[in-house]
């Protein structure tokens, strides 16, 4: 009905509705992607059409990766079964559940992976690791992707008599 797009590939498979103002056809080995108008709502629905099922396709031919840094005195991770266990400085670990379709690994106890298919939910996912405790200006410390680049400050200085 041009409405539901299905993608399978060797990292699996991935549904999705598009826009109801849009319609896409299979042309060959193409997906092809029409526009019911010329409004700007139209044209921002075809191209947020054609971009997810782009991510679809990659997704389930290549998969997505995330790649997270931790910074800090004592700040170390690891992978309990399907719980992400955190030790950032708090009084208490976080515990972290990793959803289905995602694949979490750590590498040094400081090297955080988050691999998966879906591109939305492998950025949600860093992106609630990471902001349990973002990087700081001042020492550098925290969760930081890792082609992050944190500007830091330089404190404060004594002042002199």
């Amino acid at each position: 009905d041009g409405r539901r797009v299905h993608v399978e590939g060797p990292k699996g498979k991935l549904d999705l509705e598009i826009p109801a103002r849009v319609e896409a056809s299979v042309n060959g080995n193409q997906i092809v992607f029409t526009r019911k108008g010329d409004t700007g709502q139209d044209k921002a629905m075809h191209g947020l059409a054609r971009s997810l099922v782009n991510n679809m396709v990659v997704g389930a031919t290549q998969g997505f990766q995330k790649k997270l840094e931790i910074n800090g005195v004592g700040f170390k991770a690891n992978v309990q079964g399907k719980i992400l266990n955190l030790s950032l400085g708090y009084s208490h670990p976080i515990k972290y559940p990793i959803p289905d379709g995602i694949k979490i690994t750590v590498d040094d106890n400081t090297k955080v992976t988050v691999d998966g298919i879906d591109k939305q939910l492998v950025g949600a996912v860093a992106a609630d690791i990471r902001g349990f405790y973002p990087p700081e200006p001042y020492k550098g410390k925290g969760v930081k992707y890792a082609d992050e680049i944190i500007r830091r400050k330089e404190g404060k200085t004594a002042q002199s008599k």
